[in-house]
């Protein structure tokens, strides 16, 4: 829990006012405070967003051991910065998944993470197959599966509501959702990036349904496209709207966009950016760490996306968790990521101390084993 501070107890910065400082202890940063913290003193708001870290999470660092299960890269979407859809592409079979399950199993995962893409052919009978498939065989694996894109996707085909797919989905076996196909809550940014997907009130509904439904879920964010940097504010606004409404968000994860392999990716690169810097990839999970705090208490760093080093530094402004071992990730590797696809326990233990902190495993819900 975050320890109450008073004015003589806060530490003051020469760059973020003390009216901020003070705002964010009571949980209540503004869009306006939001929107003044892009341009501080770096240095400056790395500290403040480590010392929340701090008071709220310790000293402690968390991972989960986990295996990625992306079952098809055939999509009938149309996501322009999608670069793992193929149209000659994989599709795993129920069996084929199950036989990844053991994997997963046999490498002493605690959790399945199960995304793919969107199928005409495949509708919700065949979610439900999987998960209770795995629950039949593996009572106790957590299974953190299907987008709320996927969960619309999948209940349309079957002629059904989203609440009725959420309450089969979770009798089914279905333990925790990934907050994924957020992307960023614009639609004015959602017409040109993904203009077939769910709108941001879409988007939103869903979740709150999942929540609502007994299923938690965490949160992301996808930017350095052609959002503004108060698309990005408004982002958060609305995820800690619904964290205030539901309390369902486990965590909130920051996803730079990789620029390669798409086609809004080519547009950005012909424009002279080359995806995002490094800075711009700490200023936002320290922002997101003020800008979420006493609401959603974990800000996990990517190392797929950011790469270990970065990862590591985040973790020094205002990360407090480096995300799954992931066994396997491709999707984005096939953006363009180098980073790899599987950091073993060791590696992440040998991480975190280099810093100084405590390396703890835990399950998705961010309770210790």
């Amino acid at each position: 829990m975050l320890i109450n501070k008073t004015h003589a107890d806060m530490q003051y910065f020469k760059t973020i006012s003390n009216k901020i400082v003070d705002r964010a202890y009571k949980g209540m940063i503004t869009k306006e405070d939001a929107l003044q913290l892009f341009s501080v003193n770096i240095f400056e708001l790395f500290e403040f967003a480590d010392k929340l870290r701090l008071e709220v999470k310790g000293d402690v660092v968390t991972y989960v051991v986990n295996r990625n299960i992306q079952f098809t890269n055939r999509c009938i979407g149309t996501c322009k910065f999608c670069a793992f859809k193929k149209d000659d592409g994989y599709s795993l079979s129920v069996k084929e998944i199950m036989s990844c399950v053991r994997l997963a199993k046999k490498e002493g995962s605690t959790e399945v993470c199960i995304q793919g893409g969107l199928q005409d052919d495949v509708n919700l009978d065949f979610y439900l197959e999987v998960l209770e498939s795995i629950k039949a065989e593996f009572p106790f694996m957590h299974i953190h599966a299907f987008s709320p894109m996927e969960v619309t996707h999948a209940a349309n085909l079957s002629g059904v509501s989203v609440k009725y797919a959420l309450k089969s989905l979770k009798k089914a076996g279905l333990d925790t959702m990934p907050g994924t196909a957020a992307e960023i809550l614009s639609d004015r940014v959602r017409k040109i990036i993904c203009p077939d997907k769910l709108s941001s009130d879409e988007w939103v509904s869903v979740i709150k349904l999942a929540h609502k439904t007994g299923i938690k879920t965490t949160a992301t964010i996808m930017y350095g496209h052609v959002e503004t940097i108060m698309e990005r504010i408004e982002h958060l606004e609305k995820l800690r709207e619904i964290q205030m409404d539901t309390g369902g968000i486990t965590e909130f994860v920051p996803l730079p966009f990789m620029p390669y392999n798409s086609e809004i990716g080519r547009m950005i690169l012909k424009s002279g950016k080359f995806g995002t810097t490094g800075i711009e990839d700490l200023r936002i999970h320290a922002i997101s760490r003020i800008f979420f705090n006493t609401h959603i208490d974990n800000i996990q760093a990517s190392w797929v996306k950011l790469g270990k080093k970065l990862a590591q530094f985040a973790l020094c402004a205002g990360a407090n968790d480096l995300g799954g071992t992931l066994m396997k990730e491709s999707i984005s590797a096939s953006a363009g990521a180098t980073n790899g696809e599987y950091m073993s326990q060791k590696e992440f233990k040998w991480m975190i101390k280099d810093i100084g902190r405590t390396p703890i495993q835990r399950n998705t819900v961010y309770e210790i084993i």
